[in-house]
């Protein structure tokens, strides 16, 4: 019944829409402050309607007014040849007067006509190309989206100047109208993907889209995957790099990222940097990181469960030093962990919502002053605290956001686990993980590639990163229509000078 109700309201709500007339669109936007109404009487009366807080007052006064007042008008297709402005229509369909003056577009009125010109004076606001703030390079180009998809679609395009780019483009959301920008490039993009894309962005209900983020959650392979399955960036230059490699890309209007899929974990922890460094330095570290992910997760659960049920693991001269740090904690392991790992929390939550120089004072001196105050107190041990402490600088190393997040929240299970079972509890919760990511897909591509399925040619740019000459490839996991990207004899072919 209630899904009957809600259809029949839908239908009633579009009927209105159709049976509405211009006089009462016109009624209705009245009811606000910022719609403006201006009688024209040159020849035959003319009336000019827009909203003031979206049209560019000095492009209407320099392109269209001096242009309408200077000589009468029979019709208005002479007012549309007469006006310098390319993007004008005629029209006398409601919904579209009605979405293009919400979009920047003044409405010219001649007499009491139904038809209407419609002329573009947007007024643009957004801010400048800046440098990327959340994937920083120390080399590399140094431009980031912001939250305009015009000027995101120029940074795109003016990297990839081939008539092969294609730009689908969407509306989303009923009540925003959010303009979504999905990219590929004819002839390498597999279809499949594309398709998968498109559709899963078509079928979205909902009232609102107000960042990338939304639509991430809505399209995702997996809802309740606290694994992210798409990469969002902020670098114009590494979704050109991946759509150059078969993927797909899409942007949203007023987000400063873009979604790029399908994905696999080993993507992750490959930062951007590492394409700009030599692949010997870029391999080590991104082996580092990958340590860093794990040294993350495990050290903390690891401590507990020997310190719970393996004291016989422990090394004698190492299990001196434990039980002298030990010896005037009240609490458990477990309570000891927990405590030094929900106050790490609370400094970097804090730190993060704090503005940007006090956030950093307060992440520094609550770090020195909680830890030097909970040993002092007796509350956890000095070696804990070193180990939490390394642990969280480790997390730190992951390049995408959203996955660094995740490392934080797993930590948690894996450490309950080791409380009650000991290492057995940590091997559990450990393939617990493998056994979800096995299952997860990115855009019904599995999201573990290349461990599985096995890929030999993709492990070329997976845990390490080989010289460009051995990547004449594209990803197998893209299923690219052509996946040659260069002849791999010719790069390898090196001319003398003499030659």
């Amino acid at each position: 019944m209630k899904f009957l109700k809600r259809f029949q309201k839908s239908n009633q709500k579009q009927q209105s829409e159709v049976d509405q007339t211009l006089p009462d669109l016109i009624k209705q936007f009245e009811g606000s402050k910022d719609f403006k109404q201006s009688n024209i009487i040159v020849g035959q009366p003319m009336t000019l309607y827009y909203f003031s807080s979206l049209v560019d007052d000095a492009a209407l006064q320099r392109d269209v007014l001096p242009y309408i007042q200077k000589k009468e008008f029979q019709n208005l297709e002479e007012i549309k040849n007469t006006i310098p402005i390319e993007a004008s229509e005629i029209t006398n369909d409601i919904r579209t007067i009605q979405n293009k003056i919400l979009t920047g577009y003044c409405m010219l009125q001649l007499k009491h006509n139904e038809t209407v010109l419609l002329i573009k004076v947007k007024k643009e606001k957004s801010r400048k190309v800046s440098i990327p703030e959340v994937e920083f390079t120390v080399v590399g180009p140094k431009e980031a989206f912001v939250e305009s998809l015009d000027t995101n679609l120029n940074l795109i395009r003016k990297r990839l100047p081939i008539p092969e780019l294609r730009v689908d483009e969407l509306t989303v959301g009923k009540l925003t109208k959010t303009k979504v920008a999905i990219l590929s490039i004819e002839g390498i993009t597999n279809e499949e993907n594309l398709n998968t894309l498109k559709q899963r962005i078509e079928d979205i209900e909902i009232d609102s889209i107000i960042d990338s983020s939304y639509i991430v959650q809505l399209i995702s392979d997996n809802h309740h995957s606290p694994f992210p399955q798409l990469v969002d960036t902020e670098r114009p230059d590494r979704v050109v790099a991946v759509l150059s490699e078969g993927k797909v890309a899409f942007l949203v209007d007023g987000a400063p990222h873009g979604i790029i899929g399908p994905t696999t974990l080993v993507e992750f922890f490959s930062a951007f940097e590492d394409y700009f460094l030599n692949w010997i330095v870029a391999s080590i570290f991104r082996l580092i990181r990958l340590f860093a992910v794990m040294f993350s997760i495990l050290v903390t659960p690891i401590y507990v469960a020997v310190l719970t049920y393996h004291y016989e693991m422990i090394p004698k001269d190492l299990l001196g030093v434990l039980v002298t740090s030990r010896r005037e904690i009240p609490l458990p392991p477990i309570l000891e962990a927990i405590f030094l790992e929900l106050a790490i929390e609370l400094l970097r939550e804090a730190g993060a919502r704090l503005p940007t120089k006090v956030g950093q004072t307060i992440g520094i001196v609550g770090g020195i002053v909680i830890g030097t105050a909970s040993v002092e107190a007796g509350l956890t041990s000095n070696v804990l605290l070193i180990i939490v402490a390394l642990a969280a600088l480790a997390s730190f190393t992951t390049p995408v956001y959203k996955m660094g997040n995740t490392i934080r929240l797993i930590r948690f299970p894996f450490l309950f686990m080791a409380h009650f079972w000991g290492l057995l509890g940590v091997s559990i919760s450990f393939c617990f993980v493998m056994a979800h990511l096995l299952r997860l897909t990115s855009l019904g591509r599995p999201f573990l590639e290349p461990i599985f399925p096995p890929r030999v040619n993709d492990l070329k740019d997976a845990f390490v990163r080989l010289p460009w000459s051995f990547q004449s490839k594209r990803p197998i996991e893209t299923q690219a229509q052509d996946t040659i990207r260069f002849n791999q004899k010719k790069a390898k072919q090196k001319k003398e000078i003499d030659e």
